[in-house]
């Protein structure tokens, strides 16, 4: 883990941003206190959320839009 001051960081922050990107902690400082970590962000995961990805798995029953038969009073 590498350690910066505030005003080190900013007149380097590309380089600091290339070694977070590969696998490096950098750690800004203000105060001589931590304040920033930078750390890689992880890749995005694809193949999440398909369209049609559940075709099959579910059923509607052939009476679905029939009306309840507790709330025929209300018909």
């Amino acid at each position: 883990m590498q350690q910066i001051n505030l005003a080190e960081a900013s007149k380097h922050l590309p380089d600091l941003i290339e070694a977070a990107i590969n696998g490096e902690e950098i750690v800004i400082t203000k105060d001589n206190q931590p304040v920033v970590k930078l750390v890689p962000v992880p890749p995005l995961k694809k193949g999440g959320r398909r369209a049609g990805s559940a075709i099959g798995l579910v059923t509607i029953s052939d009476d679905f839009d029939e009306p309840l038969e507790d709330f025929k009073d209300y018909m």
